[in-house]
């Protein structure tokens, strides 16, 4: 049987700020959008640039870090696995939405425009003892890390 492969990696720059929110049981989950710009010239000789929009989901951990660490602007690397989710309107259409799962987020720029050093050596609320189902920040391959290796 052939194995099946559902991955995808983006960079690009957040188009406004994360909306951090919790759920009833507590877990914490953050949307936010990246676009993602192509550039190309037509057999013309005319340049074309193109963006596209993509909706990103974020979950326990990584919602949290993502909450607190991005901002409209950043540079970021994303990973993650595309899901499909549907829903009756109140018309009883069934709509559709494709999003980006996130299980690793890089930020690629030092800092957003316009930040003090300040907000440079502030601490991030990640809670220690995150719920079981949390999401891991993703670990190099050859190196193993803990939970108290992780600057925030």
């Amino acid at each position: 049987m052939a194995k099946s492969l559902n991955k995808v990696q983006l960079i690009g720059n957040t188009t406004a700020d994360p909306e951090l929110k919790y759920t009833p049981t507590g877990a914490a989950v953050c949307n936010f959008s990246v676009a993602t710009n192509r550039q190309w010239t037509t057999d013309t000789g005319e340049k074309k640039d193109e963006a596209d929009f993509h909706r990103l989901v974020a979950w326990n951990k990584l919602a949290e870090i993502c909450g607190q660490l991005l901002k409209k602007g950043r540079k970021v690397y994303v990973e993650g696995r595309l899901s499909t989710r549907s829903w009756q309107d109140k018309d009883g259409q069934t709509k559709y939405m494709t999003e980006v799962v996130l299980s690793d987020m890089i930020l690629l720029d030092s800092k957003p425009v316009g930040e003090s050093m300040e907000s440079e050596s502030q601490e991030f609320n990640v809670p220690e003892n995150p719920p079981a189902d949390a999401v891991e920040v993703k670990k190099s391959k050859n190196e193993e890390k803990t939970s108290d290796d992780i600057p925030f």
